[in-house]
């Protein structure tokens, strides 16, 4: 095999790796979030939320905002917490399974 299919070849699977990490990261941000987190009644829907305290990478952050999965983080932003949306409750579930278990 030649150097630049070689250097290609290296540059893919660093592309993979960073991907893999990248989602990993995101998946114990949203664990970290649920295990710190502390319940709230919402006065206005009447409802119990999720709220953490966003002390995690803003990349992660927003990547679980973009997701669905926490709600009121974009970075910048006053707010220092975070709220865990039905859809990140759901995945935090999956995620216990997979990584707690």
């Amino acid at each position: 095999m030649d150097f630049k299919k070689t250097k290609l070849l290296q540059e893919v699977n660093m592309e993979n790796n960073n991907e893999i990490k990248s989602k990993q990261i995101e998946e114990f941000t949203l664990l970290m979030l649920y295990l710190t987190c502390w319940i709230e009644k919402d006065k206005i829907i009447q409802q119990e939320i999720y709220r953490s305290w966003k002390g995690y990478l803003f990349e992660a952050l927003n990547n679980l905002v973009n997701k669905g999965y926490l709600v009121g983080v974009k970075h910048p932003s006053k707010s220092k917490s975070v709220v865990l949306t039905d859809e990140g409750i759901a995945k935090v579930k999956e995620l216990e399974k997979k990584y707690l278990n």
